[in-house]
């Protein structure tokens, strides 16, 4: 016959009480002893030998009583929170007024009992313990999620900053290696096409001429998606460079405007905002079936403000939680390590996203730049 597990012995709770009164004391033994509450109790009766106990750390729980010479079981608090603030503190009295048991659970204090209800000590030492013990792991539990996120948003970086790095060293290959042996090529098939007299054999390098060309303005093309140049001209450069080339390549109209002519931020801010606008218009071009784009951007009040927004059918309620949609939350974990935040808003009617990154020590905007408005404006949105 198989008998039921015995169960485990309930650990010894080590109780440090703070008691003026031996009788007190007494009654607060006998009555944990007929509860058959497994405990050690440490009695002291003066704030001295308190700290004392609390700095040797020797206690799981404090069990005070209210009302002491010179001092109070709030004092008793204040000085446990400072010196234990995870021991589980229980006021035990025999008189507390009503106002003065909530003044004290509000401050922090686990619990109180009047010594009249002496029945229920074991109880309330066992729920203060309980509720200690679960915020003490849900601390330690929200610590490492602190940590998590911050390891898993400083390895977000490194690869940010490995990708841009590789990009801007393809980008320098394709330059030096592929386009100059494509241009190599030109020269020598241009060289044989002037000499050919068979007409078949001119046809033939005509017809590689051609694919020759387009290989090279492929390449061009891949290179200045990579590391476009012209993000060393300045931010606003570079949003209109990608608005227009956007433009040829869609056929969508885009209008880009600007509180500035020239906006002035820093590197790693620019490069942000410039991958921010590239991403938004890919979507764009992918999803929003969408008949013009609007790019907003200022450095107005202090904050860098770029804000993409076009007319298409928006996204649904859940695109962002999809498995692979990776475009815009890594946009966002760029924006927060600059600082910045990225806000993505959409209906029926359209699409918009905006990044928001504050400008140290920047001031306000005057008048007359908040007027100014983009020259390059290939149609209109509507």
């Amino acid at each position: 016959m198989n008998h039921p597990p015995e169960p485990e012995p309930r650990p010894t709770v080590r109780i440090l009480h703070l008691e003026d009164s031996r009788v007190d004391h007494a009654l607060v033994k006998f009555a944990l002893q007929r509860s058959q509450f497994a405990c050690e109790l440490t009695l002291v009766d003066t704030i001295e030998d308190f700290q004392r106990e609390l700095e040797a750390g020797a206690c799981d729980i404090v069990l005070a009583d209210y009302h002491l010479p010179g001092f109070t079981g709030m004092d008793a608090w204040q000085l446990s929170r400072d010196l234990r603030p995870d021991t589980p503190f229980v006021i035990l009295s025999g008189a507390i007024g009503e106002a003065a048991a909530v003044e004290a659970l509000h401050a922090g204090v686990s619990d109180y009992l009047l010594k009249d209800n002496m029945q229920r000590l074991a109880h309330v030492i066992e729920r203060a313990i309980e509720v200690s013990q679960t915020r003490r792991a849900k601390a330690r539990a929200d610590a490492e999620l602190a940590e998590s996120r911050q390891r898993l948003g400083e390895l977000a970086e490194h690869l940010q900053t490995s990708i841009e790095q590789e990009r801007a060293d393809i980008a320098r290959e394709i330059h030096d290696d592929i386009g100059g042996a494509l241009a190599a090529v030109k020269l020598d098939l241009a060289w044989v096409g002037r000499r050919a007299e068979d007409p078949e054999m001119k046809r033939h390098v005509a017809t590689a001429m051609e694919m020759l060309q387009h290989a090279l303005g492929a390449s061009q093309r891949i290179m200045l998606n990579l590391r476009p140049p012209i993000l060393d001209q300045g931010l606003v450069a570079a949003v209109l460079w990608l608005a227009a080339n956007f433009e040829r390549r869609t056929g969508l109209s885009v209008l880009v405007r600007r509180s500035a002519e020239n906006i002035d931020v820093p590197r790693d801010v620019q490069l942000v905002a410039y991958r921010t606008a590239q991403e938004a218009l890919t979507n764009v071009s992918k999803h929003a079936q969408a008949r013009a784009v609007q790019i907003d951007l200022s450095d107005r009040e202090g904050v860098l403000t770029l804000e993409v927004t076009d007319n298409g059918q928006g996204m649904g309620p859940n695109a962002l939680r999809k498995a692979k949609s990776f475009g815009l939350l890594g946009l966002r974990e760029r924006a927060a390590k600059v600082d910045g935040w990225l806000d993505i808003s959409s209906s029926p009617r359209g699409t918009s996203v905006i990044l928001s990154v504050p400008l140290a020590g920047s001031g306000m905007q005057t008048d007359a730049n908040q007027n100014k408005e983009d020259a390059h404006d290939p149609g209109h949105f509507v």
